[in-house]
C-alpha cells in the first residue's frame, strides 16, 4: 500500500477538498448539509469556523492529497470530534486503519485524551474499522453510531 501521511491546512486551503468532493454523491455522504457544488467559503464559515477545528489532508508518498479528516473542539479541548473524513475511491480499501491511526496522533498532538465520532450504520465497513481500532460504541440514533476512544 502507498505511504500515507498528513498535512496540516493551516490556512484553510480547501481547493485540494473541492478537487476531492468534486463528485455531489461524494459531497453529500461527507456533509449532507453542505451546499452543491463545493463551496470553500460556506466550508470556511460554517463547517470549520471555530478558531480551533484543524482541518488535515491525508497525502501520499507524492505529496497528493488523496483524503481529508477535521479534529474539531468537542467537550472541552481534551475532546476532539473527527468529522468530515474522505478518502478518494482509488485510496480506500486498505487506508482506512492508517486514516484512523493518523488522525489519533494528530489529535494527541492537539491536546486531547479522547477523540469522538460519528458513523453512518449503513457503512458497516466503517463501522468494523472504528471497531477495529479500539473505538467502543457509546450511542445510536437516527442511523448512526457515536464512538468514542480514549488516546493513550
Amino acid at each position: 500500500m502507498t505511504e500515507l501521511a498528513t498535512r496540516r491546512s493551516a490556512t484553510r486551503d480547501l481547493a485540494p477538498l473541492a478537487r476531492l468532493l468534486a463528485d455531489p454523491d461524494d459531497l453529500a455522504r461527507v456533509n449532507p448539509s453542505a451546499k452543491h457544488p463545493f463551496d470553500a467559503a460556506e466550508w470556511r464559515e460554517k463547517w470549520l469556523n471555530e478558531a480551533d477545528d484543524e482541518a488535515f489532508y491525508l497525502v501520499d508518498g507524492a505529496g497528493r492529497e488523496v483524503g481529508f479528516f477535521a479534529l474539531r473542539v468537542g467537550i472541552g479541548p481534551e475532546v476532539r470530534h473527527l468529522a468530515y473524513v474522505f478518502v478518494e475511491e482509488a485510496m480506500r480499501g486498505g487506508s482506512g486503519a492508517r486514516l484512523a491511526e493518523l488522525a489519533e496522533s494528530a489529535a494527541r498532538d492537539l491536546g486531547a485524551l479522547t477523540i469522538t465520532l460519528k458513523v453512518e450504520l449503513d457503512n458497516p465497513a466503517a463501522v468494523n474499522l472504528y471497531h477495529g481500532a479500539g473505538y467502543e460504541e457509546i450511542s445510536r440514533r437516527n442511523g448512526l453510531a457515536t464512538m468514542r476512544r480514549d488516546l493513550d
